[in-house]
């Protein structure tokens, strides 16, 4: 396959008024250019980082064909790319690499991180990866089912009076599950609460004690992330009794869709999720890259 056939731009209206049909095909498989493509128009290009994002579309032999798969790389942030047959792996792989830009690392399905991975690592030599960082599980809501006896207290969206709460959350559930967070954590905190997009749970004295975030709804579908409960307040049902109320307050706002992803070292949330309603969709991985390829 011919490089050319993506076609890169940084130019979002543009980018999103090719892909836009593509992406909202498959709303949960896509949850993720989604999302971020939704907040760089609302909030702005640099909402990751200082430098530009780019955007890429692979098209089919003569350009006039349906759109195959679609990429977004929002630096210092592993490139995302929708799944990928091998073809086109190799022709991205070249198109990057012709580019004087650093490619920090690949997130997406399994197979097509992998395939990525190696592509990259014949481009650039040994040295070109640093292995899969994370493996994870995409998965959809289907019949929403409530933890059962549920922990005390109660479940309440956040507000403004949180926004502290929220930042200093955010920051630690990135610690803890060991990933750099995309946003200023007070932005972050700025813009979830804009949609009301928390729902704590707090104890009967009034006590925040877990978290859950949701996206705005693009295409029909929200995202929850993150699920958050410090480490001395876990293992008390608190996260699953989050989870469901967002995930409740979601649907009754007309979610067609609703998703989240998981940790697959972590079989705690895995089975918590599965609990409560979720079913897998596909497979996921994040691969890091050496820095100085």
């Amino acid at each position: 396959m011919n490089p050319e056939q993506w076609y890169l731009t940084e130019d979002l209206d543009e980018f999103l008024a090719r892909a836009g049909d593509f992406l909202h095909s498959r709303p949960a498989l896509h949850t993720v250019p989604l999302t971020v493509t939704h907040a760089l128009r609302r909030r702005g290009l640099h909402v990751y980082g200082p430098e530009a994002p780019l955007f890429g579309l692979l098209y089919g032999g003569d350009g006039a064909d349906p759109i195959r798969a679609v990429l977004l790389h929002t630096p210092p942030f592993p490139v995302h790319v929708t799944p990928l047959a091998q073809d086109g792996t190799d022709a991205l792989v070249a198109r990057l690499a012709d580019l004087d830009r650093p490619v920090p690392g690949i997130s997406a399905t399994r197979e097509t991180a992998a395939a990525f991975a190696a592509a990259w690592q014949r481009r650039t030599g040994p040295a070109g990866t640093v292995g899969p960082r994370q493996q994870q599980r995409l998965y959809r809501l289907e019949e929403l089912t409530h933890p059962e006896p549920g922990p005390e207290g109660r479940a309440r969206i956040a507000d403004s009076t949180d926004r502290e709460l929220l930042a200093r959350w955010y920051v630690a559930f990135h610690e803890a599950v060991g990933a750099r967070h995309a946003q200023d954590p007070a932005e972050w905190a700025d813009a979830r609460l804009a949609h009301a997009g928390v729902t704590l749970w707090e104890t009967a004295d009034g006590t925040p004690v877990s978290m859950a975030g949701t996206t705005p709804q693009v295409a029909g579908q929200v995202r929850l992330a993150p699920v958050y409960t410090p480490a001395e307040l876990r293992g008390r049902g608190y996260a699953g009794a989050v989870t469901a109320e967002a995930s409740r307050a979601a649907r009754e706002a007309g979610a067609a869709e609703v998703v989240l992803f998981t940790d697959l070292a972590n079989p705690t949330s895995n089975g918590l999720y599965r609990r409560i309603g979720y079913r897998p969709v596909a497979d996921f991985a994040v691969w890091e890259f050496d820095d100085r390829t």
